[in-house]
């Protein structure tokens, strides 16, 4: 059975139990011995106080935490951590941010932000850098799409923002499509794709766009691993800025209704930043209480702190709070708390009379 327990991985807890075995055989065999000096340690009641009754169990369950916590340390591979500070020990449990980028030439057009004096593609890098500030970056990777008259990865699962950025700011990416219509579904498509292959549930798919030319049909169906979609709109609703011999706007109602058939949420990001309620139930941070994300290695880490902790505190305690006897704080305290016959047969009798106010009788020659 323990040869099982071993092969599967259940060493620490095989320590931890042993230790406790052996703690409390120590424990029992220390309670035979010490029940004669019961009276000397804690009165003639001979028992100690309440709570110090269960000192020998609260010891020996320390001992086998601090001996679980410190086999799951040592079994565990040590977390390696690249020039930037990422962790690198645990690369399949990082969660995706899929980014699907409209680089068309209207996203260059200078009519968005609060005060319509920044291009539609300047607005949209403020948009992600307020969206990145909010999420905790080491827990995820980020991956871009960019789409104009079709759609290309420009880079998947990293974990620099800067290369985010530096797509973001001025990069004349429509240079490498031929001059046309704008197809935002192809870049749907080209990051279900990408995403198939991914953990169910572990990609937001975040899509920025005018919503120039999207058609009204060819909808792609997004994998499971697409937990959720926000669709974030930049440009000018109202006043439009010729391109191309036509007008180009921000077509908002075009972008409520595919946020609607992705079943996602559509944002407005022309004059507002993202709402913080709309990022964490896009990401999904809310979802997961502290003590959900602790690993087996922080349980190891709080189980030997509090074992330890516990092996220091618990003689200081036994000694001040373990009994209420103090023998010693009186003339004669100790005497007192002697049973009659004992004190009688073991201290002379002037010593008896110490603290009485009768004399002993006078002895006769």
């Amino acid at each position: 059975m323990v040869s099982g327990l071993l092969a599967e991985g259940y060493l620490p807890e095989v320590v931890a139990f042993l230790a406790l075995c052996l703690a409390l055989l120590a424990e029992v065999l220390h309670a035979r011995r010490s029940r004669r000096l019961a009276h000397l340690a804690f009165g003639p009641g001979g028992r100690p106080a309440f709570w110090a009754r269960g000192a020998g169990f609260l010891r020996a369950a320390s001992i086998g935490a601090v001996a679980w916590g410190l086999s799951v340390l040592l079994l565990l591979e040590p977390r390696g951590f690249d020039s930037a500070g990422t962790d690198l020990s645990n690369e399949g449990d990082y969660e995706h941010v899929m980014l699907v980028l409209d680089v068309s030439p209207s996203m260059r057009l200078v009519d968005a932000g609060p005060s319509g004096e920044q291009s539609r593609m300047q607005r949209a890098r403020d948009l992600v850098d307020s969206f990145f500030a909010r999420v905790p970056l080491e827990r995820y990777r980020v991956s871009v799409v960019a789409f104009y008259n079709g759609a290309k990865p420009v880079v998947i699962d990293t974990a620099d923002l800067e290369v985010v950025r530096n797509i973001l700011g001025d990069l004349p990416m429509h240079y490498a499509w031929k001059s046309g219509q704008t197809r935002l579904f192809d870049g749907l498509e080209a990051a279900a794709e990408i995403a198939k292959p991914w953990n169910p549930g572990s990609t937001t798919l975040l899509v920025i766009s005018d919503g120039d030319t999207v058609p009204a049909s060819g909808m792609p169906r997004l994998p499971a691993s697409i937990k959720s979609t926000l669709i974030i709109g930049v440009g000018d609703s109202r006043v439009g800025k010729f391109i191309d011999g036509r007008q180009s706007r921000q077509d908002v109602p075009t972008l409520r209704q595919v946020a609607a058939r992705l079943q996602g949420t559509f944002h407005n990001g022309n004059d507002k930043h993202l709402a913080s309620t709309l990022i964490a139930g896009a990401v999904g941070a809310g979802e997961e209480s502290a003590f959900e994300r602790l690993t087996r290695r922080e349980y190891a880490l709080i189980a030997a702190f509090l074992g330890a902790l516990m092996l220091a505190l618990l003689p200081l305690c036994l000694h001040h709070f373990g009994s209420g006897w103090r023998p010693g704080t009186s003339p004669g305290g100790a005497l007192r708390w002697l049973p009659r016959r004992a004190a009688s047969l073991h201290t002379p009798a002037r010593a008896l009379s110490v603290g009485s106010t009768r004399r002993a009788p006078a002895r006769t020659p």
